[in-house]
């Protein structure tokens, strides 16, 4: 049958039963064991029939209906005593009628669960009815709880989750990272209508699995939310035993080494044995409970150690040879040495390049820079014979303010204005200016530096022969000072002693 011919079908049927049901009841109606239910039922259009009867009929199932109440308007209202309803349901109108013949039932129990036929005696049409599913429910007591077992490799359950006394039937699911398997769930029916349900949860238990988390969660009609059971696990082990401590360091002599033996089980162990495979503890062993300890380390020590431990199930056991050595190995310091030298090498080079940077600056400062316009140090440079030099003069002035130090000329005429005059035997005039100079004096000294230091040098070799001639008279003229010598004297390498004002022959 092609899809258009199935819907034809259906609709016909539909329209059939309209037409064939046209008593009026609730399809469903639930209810909660102990509580009064009504069950409603009308024929509201009969039309050209006429009403003559109502019966309310109980189908527990396909094969058993039962009539639990008659009306009829002669006769009245009637209750037959086999029912399972009787001395419970009655007319919900008193007198009932064939208007409105609903029935009340009271104090309902889960054996009442089924379906409610209203059924009406017509003519000429003959009988009608309308069928009404009473769907009773019993909120479940549920229960979860863990199976205690010995770790093995045969899965045995392991978890146990319940749903008992509920209607319908509760889902029972598992929440775990375990891997393991749930079991068909097992259905059993009550007397009172009432269904149990069990579901298990299987598993190969290993010691590791001791402990773990499962949860096991029952969803019911009657609750609003699944209520949740968290569990651990129970798995029952004969004791696991490792022992530690050991460095395979132990040389004559050393003292304080130990071994510590550790352990698990379940149920937890009682009891813990240290002994050798020779038989005898070594005398400088101290036992103290799972910690073996060695006040000093010989010959004797050079054995095996093994530690026993028990619990209800069995005994664990784990064993260590020691290697007693000659002495301790040397200690590495070879990084330590070579960061040594490495550190003292960068001093070395530090102390050379600043020994050469100081040996340098001596050097400049001894005999300065000639030609360059700014002095270091030096008496004789172009810049201080211009604007003569830095110390102060006895009137505490220097040449940062009015630079009013004495300035020598050469090949002076007498005919010159000074503030003061002085015509030196050799030919040099001693000019004092009382002028403070301005910028356009430095740039002209400035611009005269270079020929003024080749005539310093042609003054210097005429010094050095003139050194070289005897029985010459004076022929430097000094400004007399009185200030101290250190203020304006500097001592040279050869020993001697010369002034820092210019002089000029």
């Amino acid at each position: 049958m092609n899809m258009p011919g199935l819907l034809s079908a259906l609709f016909l049927l539909f329209i059939q039963g309209s037409l064939a049901q046209r008593v009026r009841v609730d399809s469903e109606v639930v209810s909660y064991p102990g509580q009064t239910v009504t069950l409603r039922c009308q024929f509201p259009n009969p039309g050209e029939n006429q009403l003559t009867q109502v019966s309310w009929i109980f189908e527990q199932t396909d094969s058993e209906r039962t009539n639990i109440a008659v009306f009829h308007p002669n006769f009245g209202a009637s209750y037959p005593t086999k029912s399972p309803l009787s001395g419970r349901v009655s007319f919900v109108t008193d007198p009932p009628n064939l208007e409105n013949p609903s029935i009340q039932i009271k104090e309902v129990k889960m054996t009442d669960e089924g379906r409610y036929i209203c059924e009406y005696a017509t003519y000429p049409s003959g009988n009608e009815q309308g069928v009404s599913s009473l769907v009773m429910l019993a909120k479940p007591k549920n229960m979860a709880n863990t199976v205690t077992v010995t770790a093995g490799t045969t899965p045995v359950i392991v978890a146990r989750c319940e749903s008992s006394n509920g209607r319908p039937a509760a889902t029972i699911t598992w929440s775990t990272t375990l891997n393991g398997n749930v079991t068909t769930p097992l259905k059993t029916d009550n007397p009172d209508n009432t269904v149990n349900i069990q579901s298990n949860y299987m598993l190969a238990p290993q010691p590791a699995d001791n402990g773990k988390d499962i949860s096991c969660m029952v969803s019911h009609r009657t609750m609003s939310q699944p209520e949740t059971f968290p569990m651990k696990l129970v798995v029952e082990y004969p004791p696991q035993v490792q022992i530690a401590g050991y460095d395979n360091n132990w040389y004559r002599g050393r003292t304080s080494a130990s071994l510590t033996c550790n352990f698990n089980g379940n149920p937890i162990p009682t009891t813990v044995t240290w002994k050798t495979l020779s038989g005898l503890m070594p005398e400088t062993v101290q036992v103290q409970d799972n910690r073996l300890a060695v006040q000093k380390v010989d010959d004797t020590i050079n054995t095996t150690f093994i530690c026993e431990v028990r619990n209800s199930l069995g005994y664990g056991r784990d064993q260590i040879t020691v290697f007693v050595r000659e002495q301790s190995p040397p200690s590495s310091n070879a990084g330590v040495i070579a960061g040594v030298i490495f550190a003292c090498l960068l001093a070395i080079i530090l102390l050379c390049v600043l020994a050469y940077f100081l040996v340098s600056h001596n050097r400049r400062q001894q005999h300065g820079y000639r030609g360059t316009g700014k002095p270091s140090g030096t008496p004789y440079d172009s810049f201080t014979r211009l604007f003569g030099s830095a110390k102060s003069n006895k009137n505490g002035t220097g040449n940062n303010g009015n630079n009013n130090t004495p300035i020598y000329r050469g090949d002076v005429g007498l005919d010159e204005k000074t503030a003061s005059q002085g015509i030196h035997p050799g030919g040099v005039a001693l000019l004092e200016t009382t002028r403070t100079h301005t910028a356009e004096d430095i740039l002209l000294s400035r611009e005269m530096d270079e020929v003024e230091r080749k005539k310093f040098d042609e003054l210097e070799e005429e010094d050095e022969r003139y050194d070289q001639f005897s029985g010459g008279g004076p022929i430097l003229q000094l400004r007399p000072h009185e200030d101290d010598i250190d203020d304006d004297m500097e001592s040279q390498r050869d020993g001697s002693v010369i002034s820092r004002t210019a002089v000029y022959v």
